[in-house]
């Protein structure tokens, strides 16, 4: 399942030091302890990213590239969610690399890191800044 925002003029909101946040989709278009894919059009340039919802954690809501660097596929948002070492993960579903998703450090290269977004809910809307 992907969720793709349509650019409205109201789904878009600039505040200080030109950063702007998006709406991306609405609370139900996620699914639990899972990831979903979402346009992101306010960065240049513009970008997949995937994101999870992990109800219960201390931050629920998480934002990383959705472009997989080891397959160079855009497949993150279908990894398998888990735990590694107390902190919240995404295995890749192609090559297993995990990812935490808090920073997007890989876990298996230290080199490799996903791009993150600060993301948020705003009532039942799903907002991430780029």
């Amino acid at each position: 399942m992907t969720a793709t925002a349509m650019k409205k003029e109201m789904d878009t909101v600039s505040v200080e030091n030109s950063k702007t946040w998006q709406k991306v989709c609405n609370k139900a278009d996620l699914v639990e302890f899972s990831g979903v894919a979402a346009w992101l059009d306010n960065v240049e340039p513009p970008a997949q990213v995937a994101i999870f919802y992990l109800p219960g954690h201390g931050n629920e809501l998480y934002a990383l590239d959705h472009h997989d660097p080891f397959s160079n596929a855009n497949v993150i948002a279908r990894g398998i969610v888990g735990d590694l070492k107390g902190a919240p993960v995404v295995a890749s579903p192609i090559y297993k690399q995990h990812f935490r998703l808090e920073d997007g450090q890989c876990l298996e290269d230290e080199d490799v890191k996903l791009r993150t977004w600060k993301v948020e809910f705003k009532g039942d809307e799903v907002w991430i800044e780029g």
